[in-house]
C-alpha cells in the first residue's frame, strides 16, 4: 500500500505528465469533484440563496422519504425509466450496430447517421412527436385511430395520465439510441477477424458462440461505455418530460427525479433540499453503475 510520501514521490516523479493532463483534470475536479462535494454538504443544511447555510443535520432527508408524496412518484418514475428503457435501449442499440456492420462501409455510413440523426435533432424532435401525439382530430395518433373508427373523439394523450409515462418512454427510448450506438460500431470495428478464424479452430461453430466468446468481451471497454451512457441518460430523464408535457405535468405523472430536482433547485431556491435529491440521484447512479460493471465482467465466461 503507498504511503502519502511515496505517492508524492511519484507525482514529482512524473510531473510533466501531470502538468500535461492539467487542462482537463482541474476543470473536472473544481467543476465536478468539488460540486459534488459541495452539494453533499449542502444537503444536510437549509439554504435558500439569500441566506447563510444552516445546518439542520438529516432533516432534509427525512422529509424527502418519510413527508415528500410527489418524490416517491419521481422515484416510481425514475426507476421504470431506467428498468425499461435502459435494458432495452442497450440491447437495441447493440444489436442494431452488430447488424449493421455486417454491411457494406457505405451502407453502413447511410444507416449509421439516420439512428444517430434522433440524438441530433434536439428540440425539434419534441415538436415531432407533439404533432404525433395532438390532443386534436388533426393529431397523427387521433387521425388515424378516427379514420379506422377506433374512436369517437379525440384524446389529450399529453394530458392524460394513462398516456403519459408511456408516451415518455416510448419518445426516450427512440432519443437515447445515439452515444450508445456509435461505441458499438467503432467497438466491432476493433475486432480482429483473425480471432474468429481461430475460434472455429478451438470449437466454435455458430455466430451466436462467436458474440459471446469473442464480440462481447473484445468490446468490454465500449459496452460498459454504452451502460453508462444509458444509466446516466435513464436517470437523467427530464428535457423529454419539460419540451413535451409541460412542467409540471398533470397530477405529477411525467415527474421524475431531476424535474423535482429542478423544481425545489432553480423555482424554489431550496437548495439544501433540492441537494439532498441531487446527493441520492448520484449515489443510485453509482449502485447501478457497479452492478452494470460487475454483470458485464462475466460476459464470455
Amino acid at each position: 500500500m503507498k504511503t502519502l510520501s511515496s505517492t508524492w514521490k511519484e507525482m514529482k516523479k512524473y510531473r510533466h505528465s501531470y502538468l500535461m493532463i492539467a487542462p482537463y483534470y482541474l476543470p473536472f475536479l473544481v467543476f465536478t469533484v468539488f460540486s459534488v462535494l459541495m452539494a453533499m454538504g449542502l444537503s444536510f443544511s437549509y439554504f435558500n440563496v439569500l441566506e447563510t447555510p444552516r445546518l439542520i443535520g438529516w432533516q432534509n432527508y427525512i422529509n424527502l422519504f418519510l413527508q415528500d408524496d410527489i418524490f416517491s412518484i419521481a422515484m416510481k418514475n425514475t426507476f421504470l425509466f431506467v428498468a425499461i428503457t435502459g435494458p432495452a435501449s442497450f440491447i437495441l442499440c447493440f444489436f442494431v450496430a452488430w447488424v449493421i456492420n455486417e454491411m457494406r462501409p457505405k451502407v453502413r455510413a447511410a444507416i449509421t447517421l439516420v439512428f444517430y440523426a434522433p440524438t441530433l435533432a434536439g428540440v425539434s424532435a419534441f415538436a415531432i412527436w407533439k404533432f404525433v401525439f395532438s390532443g386534436s382530430e388533426y393529431g397523427l395518433v387521433n387521425a388515424f385511430l378516427l379514420k379506422a373508427g377506433l374512436l369517437m373523439e379525440p384524446l389529450t394523450y399529453l394530458k392524460d395520465i394513462r398516456f403519459i409515462l408511456p408516451i415518455l418512454i416510448v419518445v426516450q427510448l427512440w432519443m437515447s439510441l445515439g452515444h450508445s450506438f456509435l461505441a458499438f460500431i467503432a467497438g466491432l470495428q476493433t475486432v480482429d477477424r483473425k480471432l474468429y478464424e481461430a475460434a472455429a479452430v478451438d470449437g466454435v461453430r455458430n455466430r451466436w458462440q462467436e458474440l459471446w466468446y469473442i464480440t462481447l468481451p473484445v468490446m468490454r471497454p465500449f459496452l460498459l461505455f454504452g451502460a453508462v451512457m444509458q444509466i446516466a441518460q435513464s436517470f437523467g430523464v427530464s428535457a423529454v418530460s419539460i419540451n413535451l408535457l409541460g412542467f409540471p405535468t398533470t397530477k405529477y405523472a411525467g415527474r421524475t427525479i431531476v424535474t423535482h430536482l429542478m423544481d425545489y433547485g432553480i423555482i424554489r431556491y431550496e437548495m439544501g433540499y433540492a441537494s439532498a435529491i441531487a446527493t441520492i440521484l448520484f449515489l443510485m447512479q453509482v449502485i447501478f453503475n457497479k452492478t452494470v460493471q460487475r454483470g458485464l465482467k462475466r460476459i464470455g465466461e
